[in-house]
């Protein structure tokens, strides 16, 4: 009951700016103070005037709603102000300062506003006042307290502040679950009679941070304005969609890529202006009595090249087979890439390999032009010691810094990659004797770090099971072992535990293979792969 007078206290909002008084010199550890004791004049010296935002709250429950329909909303309200911010998961926030004269004031700004509701079904409440926070804690207060949705005119008068004198005193009677805190705070401040944003407005700021944190109180500041509210604006994300009604019926691959080009021209001319590239494009055909045909086109590398696109999208026309002639066409592109340009090579294309990696997206893309997309892909490297582990298949254009060979992967010796304790992909490396060939070697005395092993290019999808003669294998007569062993133990944790040694072995025709010994008994050998 300390704060008990402190919580009696009437609340006073200011009409006027008294005389300056000196403030006092701060203390060391002070929180900072607002402008005044009295929220009315700290609001009214803090706002800016310039602002006032616009907040929709949608009626919908968040669960019935998904992330692009508040995209398709943000979308249609940028039609009012380019200053738009969602506030997922069931509001949106527009700033209208800017707006006001060109639709008519607050009333023509929150009639448009409530239009786009209504025209995508979407009936929510509005609420205008100067800062983003208390516009959306207005919002959410005038569907708790039942008032009707604000979809044929302006909002109601308790969910309008224009005036930041007036901001605290509307903002006080709201309960404080319009902004949305833990309900552990919550329930705390009801605990000592704080239910309304009034009330804790009136809290010592000092008390309040240690009892209840900073992030509350920095909330309430930019509530009220003492503190700024950024907002994230949103950006629709662009995407090329064009259709073309033809005039007369196709059924020629060569006619359509002719009636294409202009649309390419377009898709041209939007990706140049905007410095992208696009890594997918679809072309529908749509026909008389069936369903349109589509066809995808995937790149290897961001393209914007008219020509370019042209050629490969008539690769792929060539060969659909058309179940209908064609009465209507449409390009959509994917997502927008950015776009690297490259620098020229100090060698001509042929000359020392000069433009061979400039060249490799172009054939990655007309391969599968011809082959289907299915036909070629990328490998990705795993952090997997397991040979049949450490790749996998990926989808080209997807660029990842991991995409290098997998035959080039290091075993870390007696430890994790990056020389760490023993974990998951724990892996020995160890120098060991061959079977029936001695004891093992000095670098296992010594403590001295194998080389590194030697990996394959070539691996089989299943490992080959080899015949044996007195423990040997044999393959075109006994197998030749080489060099030292490497012991692979990993894959413990998912039922795919693998124990190994392998060996480098040559046979009677002088193929190096590489083969692996089990490590628990029957012992039996096996072909893992062949070196080039």
């Amino acid at each position: 009951m300390r704060h008990r007078r402190t919580l009696e206290l009437p609340f006073q909002e200011s009409t006027g700016v008294p005389a300056p008084q000196q403030a006092p010199a701060p203390r060391p550890g002070d929180l900072p103070r607002p402008v005044s004791d009295r929220p009315g004049l700290a609001v009214a010296a803090t706002i800016a005037p310039a602002q006032l935002w616009l907040a929709v709250h949608l009626a919908a429950s968040p669960s019935q709603l998904a992330p692009q329909d508040l995209e398709r909303l943000g979308a249609r309200a940028q039609r009012l102000t380019p200053r738009v911010s969602l506030d997922p998961p069931d509001s949106l926030l527009l700033e209208v300062k800017g707006s006001l004269h060109l639709f008519g004031g607050v009333e023509g700004v929150s009639r448009e506003m409530a239009g786009e509701c209504l025209r995508l079904r979407m009936p929510g409440t509005l609420a205008v006042a100067p800062t983003p926070l208390a516009a959306l804690a207005l919002a959410r207060a005038g569907r708790r307290l039942g008032l009707p949705a604000s979809l044929t005119g302006v909002p109601a008068s308790q969910l309008l502040v224009t005036d930041p004198a007036q901001l605290v005193g509307k903002l006080s009677p709201l309960p404080l679950a319009t902004l949305r805190w833990p309900q552990d705070t919550l329930g705390r401040l009801a605990r000592i009679g704080v239910r309304t944003i009034g009330e804790a407005l009136r809290l010592p700021r000092a008390g309040f941070a240690w009892r209840f944190g900073t992030a509350q109180l920095q909330t309430l500041d930019r509530l009220v304005g003492r503190a700024s509210d950024l907002k994230d604006r949103f950006e629709v994300r662009a995407r090329f969609r064009r259709r073309r009604e033809l005039l007369y019926e196709l059924e020629s691959q060569a006619a359509l890529l002719t009636v294409l080009g202009p649309l390419l021209e377009e898709l041209g001319n939007f990706l140049e202006a905007r410095q992208c590239g696009v890594l997918a494009l679809e072309c529908r055909l749509w026909h008389r009595a069936v369903p349109p045909t589509c066809c995808v086109l995937r790149l290897a590398a961001p393209l914007a090249d008219p020509a370019q696109l042209a050629a490969l999208l008539g690769e792929r026309l060539s060969a659909l087979v058309l179940p209908e002639p064609v009465r209507a066409c449409e390009l959509r592109s994917g997502p927008l890439v950015a776009r690297v340009l490259d620098s020229g090579g100090l060698w001509q294309p042929g000359e020392r390999g000069g433009g061979a990696a400039a060249r490799a997206p172009e054939l990655i893309e007309r391969l599968r032009a011809r082959l289907g997309a299915e036909a070629v892909h990328g490998l990705q490297v795993v952090e997997d010691h397991r040979p049949e582990a450490a790749w996998e298949v990926r989808e080209l254009g997807a660029h990842s810094s991991g995409s290098q060979c997998a035959g080039a992967r290091r075993t870390v010796p007696l430890g994790v990659p990056g020389g760490g304790g023993a974990g998951p992909d724990a892996v020995e490396a160890v120098p060991l004797a061959v079977p029936g060939g001695g004891a093992p070697g000095p670098d296992i005395l010594s403590g001295r770090s194998p080389p590194e092993s030697a990996r394959p290019l070539w691996l089989l999808s299943v490992p080959r099971k080899l015949r044996e003669l007195h423990g040997r294998p044999r393959r075109r007569g006994e197998l030749r072992l080489v060099g030292e062993a490497e012991r692979i133990e990993t894959g413990w944790w998912d039922g795919r535990e693998i124990a190994r040694d392998y060996y480098t072995a040559v046979d009677a025709r002088g193929v190096r293979l590489w083969v692996f010994r089990e490590r628990e008994p029957p012992h039996r050998w096996f072909l893992h792969g062949v070196f080039g």
